[in-house]
């Protein structure tokens, strides 16, 4: 069937996902909006002093693309309004007639890179106040962690180690969890900021280290040493596979894989998979099956682990992050472009989270 969602909140709740929570507001005296690093006016000075500048023609911000592009879009981006659509069955993924349900917002501020937790919760990054949100499994959200720098992005190893791709000025690889420091905050003598792009998305690995995109593929040994992998990559979302044999990057309309070697090196870098219905894509996950999941415009477009297209499950609006959660880890979970106050007006800097049902169950060795 065909659903129009108007964006009020669902009263009924499907197995396994959360109960919607009231749509809000960013509240009044909290955290102001954060910067980017491209955006931060101390900026010029740093790159002035970077023994490898970055290239002027790359500039801050483009590189990398979407999900950089999305946390600095809220303000003055024009918004994509809610739309019509048909959940078909893709065998073993989802069943057809399935609908998503709308759990949360929050406007004035534009979250991304969620994850799922193992009480069932959800995580959302807020790019624009540098806070990380949990929502409850009945929907309720509360800051669990504050004074990220711009942190944009979250994932957790099989240990249990929480990272954030902390993009504001002097970006970093931060962990939050089981203690907070920084993991990687440089690249051969220079600061990030020296790359010239947006630190985007992380996965991750149970070495205790982080791969992460920021215009290119790199890797950030447990020691903190950052590593470039890959030629002509347009980076956005990353993961690993379950097995952590395999690292899949989307690289525009294509999603590229590479081998793991033992020491967490790349290599046999390959095109995976092409992409339909709404071009190129952002954040990524897995299921236990070893099928991949990819945030786009159209929808979340789904990869089989042969690298087979197997389809599209289409969402309300674009989406920019994704993750299985629910504590079957049978729901999945999608982070939106753009939100309605209100009044009805459509506005682009908000954190929108929907949930839909599924026959796949993601991956329960770790957290996305």
């Amino acid at each position: 069937m065909t659903s129009n969602h108007m964006l009020t909140v669902a009263l009924c709740v499907l197995a396994s996902t959360f109960t919607p929570a009231l749509v809000r507001t960013a509240a009044a005296g909290q955290a102001g909006p954060s910067l980017q690093a491209s955006q931060d006016p101390r900026e010029p000075a740093l790159l002035a002093q970077c023994k490898n500048p970055p290239p002027a023609a790359q500039g801050r911000g483009r590189a990398g693309g979407g999900r950089g592009a999305a946390a600095g879009r809220g303000r003055g981006a024009q918004p994509e309004g809610p739309r019509d659509y048909t959940v078909t069955a893709i065998p073993g993924v989802i069943a057809a007639g399935q609908t998503w349900t709308f759990v949360w917002q929050e406007l004035g501020n534009n979250g991304d890179g969620i994850i799922g937790t193992d009480d069932g919760g959800l995580l959302v990054a807020q790019n624009d106040n540098s806070r990380v949100v949990k929502l409850s499994t009945n929907g309720q959200a509360s800051v669990v962690y504050s004074d990220t720098n711009t942190g944009g992005a979250l994932s957790m190893s099989p240990t249990g180690a929480l990272f954030i791709a902390a993009r504001g000025f002097n970006p970093t690889i931060m962990q939050l969890a089981p203690q907070r420091r920084t993991l990687a905050s440089s690249y051969q003598g220079d600061p990030l900021d020296c790359l010239g792009s947006v630190l985007n998305d992380l996965t991750a690995d149970s070495r205790g280290g982080v791969y992460f995109t920021m215009g290119g593929v790199y890797y950030a040994s447990p020691a903190g040493v950052v590593t470039p992998y890959g030629d002509n990559l347009r980076p956005n979302g990353i993961v690993l596979s379950a097995d952590e044999q395999t690292l899949y990057v989307t690289n525009g309309p294509t999603l590229a894989a590479f081998d793991v070697r033992p020491d967490g090196s790349l290599t046999n870098q390959r095109e995976f998979a092409t992409l339909e219905a709404g071009g190129g894509g952002d954040g990524l996950t897995i299921d236990a099956a070893g099928r991949v999941y990819v945030a786009t415009g159209a929808g979340v477009q789904v990869v089989g682990p042969d690298g087979r297209y197997l389809g599209v499950i289409p969402t309300p609006r674009g989406t920019i992050s994704t993750a299985f959660g629910g504590r079957d880890k049978k729901t999945l979970f999608v982070l939106a472009r753009g939100a309605r106050d209100a009044a009805g007006t459509e506005v682009a800097n908000a954190a929108q989270v929907y949930t839909i049902q599924m026959i796949a169950q993601g991956y329960m060795g770790r957290a996305k």
